[in-house]
């Protein structure tokens, strides 16, 4: 019931005023467009069932949580220059990793685990919550390598509710990355993802009601992934190109800002601002007593500026930013897309007719994402496609 107005409502304002948010033109309002818009709708329809709502508890802890994080981070100066808040983690070496095999979706892969070593801040609100999800600490990653070198290498970072191969290989299109390329492939697991999780569900912990646990988890793939790629790149690695699917275009759009080893950066259907998207989502009665409680607002904000793509200049060359984003996504919003083709100073954008995974049908993205990684690879050792 809620799906079905929303859906009409985006229809309705394409077709009135040209756009699907502040100064993205609509394309071709289509039935199948639409049919994409409800499917998000219903989705996000079904995240916020009253079972799923904030007790009133709730409110209170979080608001305090981010009021304390929020005195800590302002006299230490991390608001100021959230680079000061992210640490340099050690370098990852053979002698850290145990690894396995396996296969998934046609492809062999090599399983690398690590002990992650990350430890929020002393004192940090919900450190101790964090702490106690046991699998977590221990950080994974999947290989999809060639047997000759040196390649191009693509760390890949999954979206939520994902982190197992077989739907990490699909939503990421390894394969093609892999043998249309030339690049290998090293898919990381994100915090309380798959091998990782806390629950039944895969990340659910990860984007909840408990706003530090973002903080933490996002903090902790920047440090997870910072290691991979001290890996990546002692494996003879030409170029190392970041790419990353909602969730996942989050921490990597975090990454290019935060290190220098990367040659290049894809963002795909990128969420880039997490207090505005709990805003927009949240059903109106949830906004109200969450602003009335303060969980949005200020504190919130400033303490999201720590993990906060906007607050990062890319580290990676302008024409080695690339972005693909969806007309109809309903989950990650158009907008949240702009701001981050905007923040990056304008770079290569496509846009495709769809919803939040209408990237995995298009064949425009399929051939944008293959030539912009290879557009990285070339700036590396002369690239060898196939094999």
């Amino acid at each position: 019931m809620r799906a079905v107005p929303r859906t009409l409502h985006f229809v309705g304002t394409a077709l009135l005023h040209g756009q699907v948010a502040e100064a993205v033109p609509a394309p071709r309002v289509s039935v199948g467009l639409a049919a994409q818009v409800a499917v998000d709708e219903v989705l996000l329809a079904v995240a916020m069932a009253p079972r799923r709502l904030p007790t009133s508890e709730d409110y209170h802890r979080v608001a305090a949580e981010l009021a304390v994080a929020d005195a800590m981070y302002g006299p230490r100066g991390w608001v100021d220059d959230p680079s000061t808040y992210h640490r340099t983690p050690p370098a990852l070496t053979d002698d850290d990793i145990t690894s396995s095999h396996g296969w998934a979706m046609g492809l062999g892969y090599q399983r690398l685990s690590w002990d992650s070593g990350f430890v929020p801040h002393p004192g940090e609100p919900g450190s101790d919550r964090w702490m106690a999800y046991e699998a977590n600490r221990t950080a994974s990653a999947v290989v999809v390598s060639h047997d000759d070198g040196p390649r191009p290498w693509v760390i890949a970072v999954h979206g939520f509710c994902m982190g197992f191969p077989f739907m990490d290989f699909r939503g990421l299109d390894v394969a093609r990355i892999h043998r249309k390329v030339g690049a290998n492939v090293a898919v990381a697991t994100l915090p309380l993802h798959g091998s990782r999780r806390a629950t039944f569900i895969s990340g659910e912990p990860f984007l909840s009601f408990d706003l530090m646990n973002a903080v933490h988890g996002l903090t902790q793939t920047a440090w997870d992934v910072r290691r991979l790629v001290s890996w990546v790149r002692e494996q003879g690695a030409t170029s190392v190109t970041l790419y990353g699917v909602s969730l996942g275009a989050y921490a990597v759009s975090l990454l290019a800002g935060l290190d220098d080893r990367f040659d290049g950066v894809v963002a795909g259907v990128p969420v880039s601002d997490f207090p505005g998207l709990f805003h927009h989502h949240s059903p109106q009665h949830i906004r109200a007593r969450a602003i009335e409680h303060e969980v949005m607002g200020t504190a919130a904000d400033h303490v999201f500026r720590v993990v906060s793509p906007f607050s990062f200049e890319p580290r990676v060359p302008r024409d080695h930013r690339y972005i693909f984003a969806g007309y109809g996504d309903r989950l990650a919003l158009p907008e949240q897309a702009q701001r981050l083709w905007e923040h990056w100073d304008r770079p290569s954008i496509s846009w495709y007719s769809g919803n939040h995974v209408g990237y995995l049908w298009s064949r425009k993205v399929s051939a944008y994402l293959a030539e912009s990684l290879t557009d990285v690879a070339r700036t590396g050792a002369p690239l060898r496609c196939g094999g």
